[in-house]
């Protein structure tokens, strides 16, 4: 599990890693967010819901974990999951579901300046706007708290910079 803030480097090390790691795939939990929200109308979800935020929605995390289990127990392959996870109580049921289906499970939280983020998130052609802006100042200073300990800050780092820490990690413990 790759977290971090929206322009912390996530899908970048993702890509990366995917073309590294064998029998590897990426799991984008964003795609069964974007799923439920053009088949569950705003107007019938429950109230505290009712944001544009995918962790609000509790069936966002039950399909998580579950399109990650039926992946890895199809498939067969390690899974590679880039998102950004920062609400204990998302967090702590996708991560505890994710450590349940593989023992050798990591959780990587990939920290960035908001300096840095705007900057990535503009040079991909997205404007730093509102919703970047209030989601980054969320997201930045949650990553402080001990369950995202393992940190790669990722100012001033490449993206391979950024996954040969990530390798490292994995395959010497």
């Amino acid at each position: 599990m790759i977290n971090g803030a929206f322009g912390s480097g996530k899908t970048s090390a993702a890509h990366w890693l995917q073309s590294l790691i064998p029998d590897s795939m990426i799991f984008d939990p964003e795609e069964v967010g974007y799923m439920l929200r053009n088949i569950i109308p705003e107007e019938i979800r429950l109230k505290e819901e009712q944001t544009d935020d995918f962790q609000d929605l509790e069936l966002w995390r039950i399909l998580v974990v579950k399109t990650a289990e039926e992946l890895k127990r199809r498939y067969n392959k390690s899974l590679i999951v880039p998102m950004t996870l920062y609400k204990a109580e998302p967090f702590d049921y996708i991560f505890d579901g994710l450590k349940r289906l593989d023992p050798d499970f990591f959780h990587f939280c990939l920290i960035a300046s908001e300096t840095t983020i705007r900057k990535r998130v503009e040079s991909r052609g997205d404007l730093f706007g509102e919703w970047y802006q209030e989601h980054t100042r969320r997201a930045v200073p949650a990553f402080d708290e001990s369950k995202f300990q393992e940190q790669i800050l990722t100012d001033h780092r490449e993206p391979s910079e950024i996954v040969g820490m990530i390798l490292d990690r994995i395959y010497n413990r």
